[in-house]
């Protein structure tokens, strides 16, 4: 398990969306200060939110920030981005930058404040997939949040000895910007963080945040054809 109360928190992308709920979840869960980064960052109104400038895919950035809060607790990986189109329907340096992203810059945060997480006790790493790390059906994107699903794995073993908890967060639709023009049915962005919070004080290593996602990873040990989204 992973203490909240009194803890410093870094969530990449927290000024918007889903990102924006993880940092309101966890300040109502006690935590004392919560970094949130974007690439333009906006004025906070609350003393306990503080932005700060970062771009994921830029080393030099990433650098700069764990420089800039040598003091965190708990790292929540959220930035990220998508295309349009199939894989066959975008240029190679596209899909190589969404992976960059997407996948890359995840790697590059936690690289950066692994460190700092050892020194202060172990914290916890949260890296927020998707029920597509699973689904096929929605090109470059999915196949970017399947190499995260295999990266928090393989993260989760390196930092074990250290003492890092490290959550998986799994989730269909969700109502944020990235999705907002789609009819379709939606999470609460509310609620996938009151999951995660609990998930970190109950020293959870996956959230599953809805039953779209529970059903696909049950279907993991069914035949590959029924891992596709409609």
């Amino acid at each position: 398990m992973t203490e909240i109360k009194g803890a410093r928190v870094l969530v990449t992308g927290g000024q918007r969306g889903l990102g924006k709920a993880f940092a309101a979840a966890l300040l109502e869960a006690g935590a004392e200060t919560v970094y949130v980064t974007a690439r333009r960052p906006e004025p906070e109104t609350d003393p306990r939110l503080v932005p700060l400038a970062l771009e994921v895919s830029d080393d030099a950035s990433v650098a700069r920030l764990a420089e800039q809060v040598p003091d965190v607790d708990i790292v929540v990986n959220n930035a990220g981005a998508t295309i349009p189109n199939g894989l066959l329907g975008n240029d190679v340096a596209e899909v190589a930058h969404l992976f960059d992203v997407n996948v890359l810059g995840a790697l590059r945060v936690t690289q950066a404040f692994a460190p700092v997480l050892a020194r202060r006790g172990g914290g916890a790493v949260v890296n927020v997939h998707s029920v597509l790390s699973w689904a096929s059906g929605t090109g470059a994107y999915g196949v970017t949040k399947a190499a995260l699903w295999s990266l928090t794995n393989s993260l989760r073993h390196e930092l074990t000895s250290q003492g890092t908890q490290v959550v998986g967060v799994h989730l269909g639709y969700t109502d944020t910007d990235m999705v907002r023009a789609l009819d379709v049915p939606k999470n609460d962005p509310r609620d996938v963080a009151a999951q995660v919070v609990e998930a970190l004080l109950k020293g959870g290593s996956e959230v599953l945040a809805d039953e779209v996602t529970r059903h696909f990873k049950a279907a993991l040990s069914g035949p590959v054809e029924g891992l596709a989204v409609a």
